[in-house]
């Protein structure tokens, strides 16, 4: 048995198609296949069913493929213990974050990064929390920029900082000459909210205390921060935002730009890790980068509460 044998395994599990698997490991497709067979006929057992199409893991092959992925991660480690120990900060740190967050965060942490640690390679996923969760426990992301708390043993948090929650009119609603606004108030059939699957908007609906199952006058799904508040500029309605998006607005916006009661609602924002990750301190000037580029009012829960991002 070899690591390039276990790496093999991991791809097909991953692609489950024996040419994108070959593909991705930089091998022809019969190496790749003849390898596997090989490891099956040592161990005596069938890790993928062939017969189906896409080819499927065994039931004996799904433990063995999830033991696969610990040994590579655990084998990865020693290279990039050697790397993090270096002086200067090099090498790749792979971050997923979420759509939420990104448009604000990745422009300033970008240039920073690439000013001061010119030899590290920041590569940026952005994807929904429940895809870079799987991305890190799967060793294809080193750390992620989500929304806290978690709740997952496997994973480790970092808290950066809170980020409070606004309520944003149209200015001709109702609520637009209000200057704070209670969450009984929100009409649900003027909410506009991002679609299923990302955290928001279960804060959101937390937060409004609405049913999921509500049935709203229109549907427009929609993983786009900035389309809520166009949607809402351009005709009426209402939306919530959180901090950073309001922080460029004109002044016109700002005005429509509404708190909510004390405790004032926030979400908490947080660097994660798998918990068996090394690159500390790739890590660490990360963290430091992040906190640099927000308010110092955000690092702290002072007369906020964080909404729970479970539905």
């Amino acid at each position: 048995m070899t690591l390039t044998q276990l790496e093999y395994v991991v791809a097909l599990d991953s692609h489950r198609h024996f040419a994108l698997a070959a593909e991705q490991c930089f091998v022809t497709q019969p190496t790749l296949s003849m390898q596997i067979q090989k490891l099956e006929e040592e161990l005596g057992v069938k890790i993928f069913d062939r017969t189906k199409q896409p080819v499927i893991p065994t039931e004996i092959g799904t433990s063995i493929i999830a033991q696969a992925r610990v040994v590579l991660r655990e084998a990865d480690m020693i290279p990039r213990l050697i790397s993090d120990q270096m002086e200067s900060l090099s090498g790749e740190l792979r971050l997923g974050i979420i759509p939420t967050l990104a448009p604000y965060l990745l422009p300033p942490l970008y240039r920073a990064m690439r000013e001061k640690y010119p030899k590290l390679n920041l590569v940026v996923k952005e994807s929904i929390t429940e895809e870079v969760i799987h991305e890190l426990k799967n060793n294809r992301l080193d750390c992620g920029i989500v929304v806290t708390p978690l709740k997952d043993p496997s994973i480790r948090e970092q808290v950066l900082f809170y980020e409070e929650l606004f309520v944003y009119v149209s200015a001709q609603n109702a609520l637009a000459g209000k200057k704070y606004v209670l969450a009984n108030e929100i009409d649900p059939n003027q909410l506009w909210l991002l679609e299923e699957g990302h955290c928001f908007r279960s804060q959101v609906l937390n937060l409004c205390e609405l049913r999921r199952s509500t049935d709203f006058h229109f549907q427009y799904e929609t993983g786009n921060i900035e389309t809520l508040k166009r949607m809402v500029d351009k005709s009426d309605g209402i939306t919530i935002l959180p901090e950073l998006a309001v922080m460029e607005f004109s002044k016109s916006q700002l005005k429509r730009v509404k708190h909510l009661k004390q405790p004032r609602p926030a979400r908490e924002v947080s660097l994660v890790t798998h918990r068996n990750h090394i690159k500390t301190k790739s890590l660490q000037a990360l963290k430091e980068e992040i906190l640099c580029n927000v308010p110092e009012r955000m690092l702290q829960l002072h007369q906020k509460k964080v909404v729970d991002i479970n539905y």
